[in-house]
Formats: structure tokens, C-alpha cells, sequence
């Protein structure tokens, strides 16, 4: 409701299409222009009488505005002085009111007539297309400026750019609430009709409001539209932390990595800017820089952000961990969490696991084992991932019995150990040389979990070779043969390596033909095993039957001869290295000082003479 002031006034105006209607509340009096190629129209009613006037809105789009007696519009349409000679505006449209009710019973004719279409009783004037202004001369009729037509436009939306609100509120934050209303509702054209009126009027809107408008505008995909209105913001400094980064998201999830980077660049080089970026924008393009994995990148924004004295959140220093942990980019992970905690934060379970698997790589164990203790300090439960880690990193270091606490603590916590927790631990007994121990906890294995995989015989099988002992390497060997895993050269290797150690060639030789029949290709390490077992069992036929059976190769030349200078072989180990030198083979340096303890001083000479200079 409003009282107005005024003799009663209505005035209809749309832009191209020159539509201008005026008249009084009685229907003798009054006017009307109009075209056809706008169907928007705006009404205005002013009343002059004393009496209160009650106004009801008969549609969505009537607003009703004055101040002072006097509104903007009227100011717009007849000037500061000539208030009562109307002015037609060319490329203007200024809409809102479908239609004005008095509720005096003096004015129901008003009420019929402002309902129905152009009347052909009152004056109608059509005029030319856009282009052509002539206008019929008519003296209560002012043509303005149809050379420089007036635009009202904010350069938003174009679809919606022909129609705007002259509001009777004037109070910004009122405003404001209804921007947050309608951005938070998708009313996409209805927050951008308000938000014309409000630039054209004058009125700023809260950095809430825009922000909620400019969010409003990247979910409903209208990226133009958002970056105009980011430009508008930022003339008016209307720009937050959280405006900067509502944009660089939606450029980096539409246009790509590298247009993001550009922008943030660009926007990184403003000096008003500056003051609006802070760490939330930062996490913004760190976030960006991991979805591509470009730990480089990411680096830079970091350092970047500490030059200008900001000091990253508990979300920043995630980000970083995730995003240079997943890049192998350990070093620079642990640098992050290191700096996190000098800060005082407190990084989350995912960053806490992370570090640990970060630690344990870089061979860190007990920085690793102290986040370890953090995190259960502080109620959290480190996944299974963590503590094979961990208990592997404490493995290679040999510390056994904190290996072995850690999987106290893992059972204690309900996890259920897996192959990767078996192998951790068997492989640290077997680093530590405790490899009766190992094969007892193999053993162990064997009766929890009946699917022991390769990798848990091999270990096994590595600690009976160092044991010497053959026939329990066998029995493990007939195991994986009979539950059906593919047995490697290498776990052939280890019982033959076995059968070296416990002085047992013969063995050793049934087991070299038993892997040639599965069809399993020896190697050189194969034959190196072999070849010492044989001479350590001095069967020098089979030594000479396995250097002729395989290719040449001088490193089992060089195991033969060592073996054969030692058992006391040396005409043997001579014909070997004869042949050795014959076949462009060279020996290595303890060979040749074997052959020169050994061979006559003539052929050393004749064979390590150096060439003449002439």
C-alpha cells in the first residue's frame, strides 16, 4: 500500500516498439501510444488527492514506486522542470505493472478499462520500425533524442535485458535478503531482473547477495553471464575471497586446467585484487593443480601463498599431502605436514595415513612410527594400509620387536592381517637373521591362512637356504607345486641354493632337471648355483657338461676357474681359461691373478706383452 499524492497518472512505455499510454483515472481523459513489437509495458499511477489511496498489485510484474512526492520514473519521463509534457524514450523499456485497481467506487471504469486491450476511443499513434524516428507532431507530445537513443542495459543476460524494476524499496539490505532468496531458489531471471533495477537505481547489493547471485549463475551453466557480473563486482569492489574462487572453479571445471592458471595468474598481478586473495582462493587453485596432478605447479601456488603472508588452513595442508603423495612426491608431503604441525593444526586421519606411507618410503621410520602413536593418541585408527607400511619400513631397519608391537596393535584394533602383513613380518625376522623364527611364524601362517602366496614360500625358501637346509626347501617346493601356484625360476634358484649351502650336488642337479622339465627356464644364477655345487662335490664332468650345454658367458667361466684353483684343479682351471681367452672372453681381475700365480712366467709374458712402438 502507499498513499499517493499526485492527480491520477497512468503511463505505459516500451523500447522499439514506442508503446506510450497515459491517461486519468476517469475514462474521459487521457492518451495512449503504442507499437507492436514489445508486449512489456510499464504503468504508472500517480494520485494528487488528499484522500489515501490504497494500490493492490495485479500481477507479478506491478510495482508501485515514489519519493518524495515524486518518483524517479517521473523524473526519467518528464524532465526536472515539464512535468506535466510526457517524453517518449527511444530503445527503452521500463516495465513493471500489468495493471493499477483504485478501490474508490469513482474509479471501477478506470479499473475495466485498464484491464482490457487498446481501446480504439482513446488517441493511438503508431510509429515506424526500429530505425525510422519520425513521430507525429502533437503539442502535449515531446520526442526525445532519437539519434542517441537511451539504453538502460547492465550488460548481463541478454535473453532477459529488455525489461527492468523501478522499486519502491529502497533499503539495500531488504534488497540484498531478496537477491539471497531468489539466487538460492534457481530464479535465475527474476534475481537478474532485480539486479538491474538495482544497478540502474543506484543501490548496491551485500558481498553476500552477489556472491549468492554469481553462484546462482555458474550452477545454472550461465558462464558469461557469471563473468560479466564478476566484472561488475570487481568495478565496484564488490569482489570477496570467495567470489575469486567460485570463478576460477567454474573456469578450470569448464574451459580447463590451463585457462584456471591463466586467470589466477593474471588476477595474481592486480594490486586491488591482493587484498581479496585469500587462502580459501589459494586452496581453490591447489585444489585445480591436483585434479591434473601437476605437483610443479602446485608447489609454486604454495610458496606463492607464503610470500604474501598467508598461512594455509587445515584444508590447504590436506590438499598438499594428497596431491604430492599421490605424484611421489614424498619429500615435499612431509615438508607439508612437518609445517602443518609447527602451525598448530591438527592434519585429518587421511593426511595422518598418508604421512606414514609417505615416511616409510623414504626410509623415516620413526617419524612415521610418531604419527603412528599420534593418531592413536587422539582416538583415531590407522587402516590396515598404514601399519603393513609401517611394520615393512620397521622391517628393512631390522626392529623386529617393534614390528611385531605394531601388529599387536593391529590386532587389537580388528584388523585382520593380510599376505602384506605376513611378508612385512617374515621378511624382517629374515633381515634380522632370525630365520628359525621366520620359518616358524611361516608355519603359523600356514595354519590361519591356507592361501599362502608365492611371495610368502620364497621368503620361506630364502631362510632355508641360509639354513642349509635342503630337504625342508623340497618339501616347501612339492607344497607350491601341488597347490597350484606358477613356481618362478627364482624359487627353483632357492633350493638349489639350499642344496649348495648343505653341500648336496647331486640334489641339486635333480632339482636343475625336475625345473627343466616343468619347463621352467634356468638363468645365470641358475648355473652359477649349480656350477658351484658341482665343484664343491667335485663333479667335473657335469661342470664341463653344464659350460657346453648353456651359451657363453664369462661370468660362469670366472665361478669355474675360482672353484677349480681352489680345489687344486689347476690344469683343469688352465685348459678353462685357455678356452675362456680363446672365445674373446675377458676375465676379471681375480681370474687373472689366479692365472698368474699358476701359469708359467713365458706364457704370461706371451700373453700380456705390450705392443712394440716403432
Amino acid at each position: 500500500m502507499v498513499e499517493l499524492l499526485r492527480n491520477s497518472l497512468a503511463v505505459i512505455v516500451t523500447s522499439s516498439g514506442f508503446t506510450c499510454q497515459y491517461h486519468s483515472c476517469r475514462p474521459s481523459g487521457g492518451y495512449r501510444i503504442h507499437g507492436g513489437l514489445f508486449p512489456r509495458c510499464l504503468c504508472y499511477n500517480l494520485s494528487a488527492k488528499t484522500s489515501k489511496k490504497h494500490l493492490k498489485r495485479d500481477g507479478p510484474n506491478m510495482i508501485s514506486l515514489r519519493e518524495n512526492g515524486r518518483t524517479q520514473f517521473e523524473d526519467l519521463m518528464f524532465g526536472s522542470e515539464g512535468r506535466d509534457i510526457p517524453r517518449i524514450v527511444s530503445n527503452m523499456v521500463a516495465c513493471v505493472q500489468s495493471g493499477l485497481v483504485c478501490e474508490e467506487d469513482e474509479e471501477n471504469v478506470f479499473i475495466q478499462r485498464s484491464k482490457e486491450e487498446f481501446d480504439p476511443i482513446y488517441f493511438e499513434q503508431k510509429f515506424p520500425p526500429l530505425g525510422s524516428s519520425e513521430i507525429r507532431k502533437k503539442p502535449d507530445i515531446e520526442h526525445v533524442g532519437a539519434a542517441e537513443p537511451l539504453t538502460i542495459s547492465t550488460g548481463i543476460s541478454t535473453e532477459f535485458e529488455d525489461k527492468v524494476h523501478f522499486l519502491e524499496e529502497r533499503d539495500e539490505q531488504i534488497l540484498s535478503k531478496r537477491v539471497l532468496m531468489l539466487s538460492r531458489s534457481n530464479k535465475v531471471r527474476s534475481v537478474l531482473e532485480l539486479y538491474r533495477s538495482l544497478e540502474i537505481s543506484g543501490l548496491r547489493l551485500s558481498f553476500h547477495a552477489c556472491n549468492s547471485l554469481l553462484a546462482c549463475l555458474l550452477r545454472n551453466e550461465m558462464l558469461d553471464d557469471a563473468l560479466k557480473l564478476f566484472k561488475s563486482m570487481k568495478a565496484n569492489e564488490s569482489t570477496t575471497g570467495h567470489s575469486y574462487s567460485l570463478v576460477l572453479k567454474a573456469i578450470g571445471n569448464i574451459q580447463g586446467y590451463d585457462s584456471a592458471l591463466k586467470m589466477f595468474s593474471k588476477l595474481q598481478l592486480e594490486c586491488k585484487v591482493k587484498k581479496d586473495f585469500d587462502v580459501i582462493v589459494y586452496n581453490t587453485m591447489i585444489s585445480i593443480c591436483g585434479k591434473v596432478n601437476n605437483w610443479g605447479q602446485t608447489e609454486k601456488i604454495w610458496r606463492s601463498m607464503k610470500e604474501y603472508g598467508l598461512v594455509g588452513t587445515t584444508i590447504t595442508y590436506c590438499l598438499l599431502i594428497s596431491i604430492f603423495v599421490r605424484c611421489g612426491q614424498n619429500e615435499l608431503a612431509i615438508d607439508a605436514y612437518c609445517e602443518m604441525i609447527s602451525n598448530g593444526l591438527k592434519p585429518g586421519e587421511d593426511a595422518m595415513q598418508a604421512i606414514i606411507g609417505a615416511c616409510t618410503k623414504e626410509g623415516k621410520w620413526n617419524l612415521a612410527l610418531n604419527v603412528f602413536q599420534r593418531m592413536l593418541n587422539i582416538g583415531l585408527k590407522p587402516n590396515i594400509v598404514a601399519c603393513n607400511a609401517l611394520i615393512n619400513s620397521l622391517g628393512k631397519s631390522r626392529q623386529v620387536k617393534l614390528a611385531f608391537r605394531v601388529y599387536d596393535v593391529m590386532e587389537s584394533m580388528g584388523c585382520t592381517p593380510d599376505a602384506y602383513t605376513w611378508n612385512a613380518l617374515l621378511g624382517a625376522l629374515y633381515r634380522a637373521n632370525q630365520h628359525a623364527d621366520a620359518l616358524l611364524l611361516f608355519e603359523n601362517i600356514r595354519e590361519q591362512s591356507p592361501q599362502v602366496n608365492l611371495h610368502l614360500y620364497n621368503t620361506a625358501l630364502m631362510s632355508c637356504q641360509k639354513l642349509g637346509l635342503w630337504d625342508r626347501s623340497l618339501q616347501l617346493l612339492w607344497q607350491m607345486e601341488a597347490s597350484g601356484l606358477s613356481v618362478s625360476s627364482a624359487s627353483y634358484n632357492l633350493v638349489i641354493g639350499a642344496c649348495e649351502v648343505a653341500r648336496k650336488p647331486k640334489i641339486a642337479l635333480q632339482v636343475y632337471d625336475h625345473m627343466v622339465q616343468q619347463q621352467c627356464a634356468p638363468d645365470t644364477f641358475t648355473h652359477l648355483s649349480l656350477i658351484r655345487s658341482c665343484i664343491w662335490g667335485s663333479l667335473w664332468a657335469e661342470v664341463e657338461e653344464i659350460l657346453n650345454r648353456v651359451e657363453t658367458d664369462v661370468s660362469l667361466y670366472n665361478a669355474a676357474i675360482h672353484g677349480m684353483c681352489l680345489r687344486g684343479k689347476i690344469e683343469s682351471a688352465k685348459k678353462l681359461y685357455t678356452r675362456m681367452r680363446k672365445s674373446g672372453l675377458k676375465p676379471d681381475g681375480k681370474t687373472r691373478a689366479l692365472m698368474l700365480q699358476n701359469l708359467p712366467k713365458d706364457s704370461i709374458r706371451q700373453s700380456y706383452r705390450w705392443p712394440r712402438r716403432y
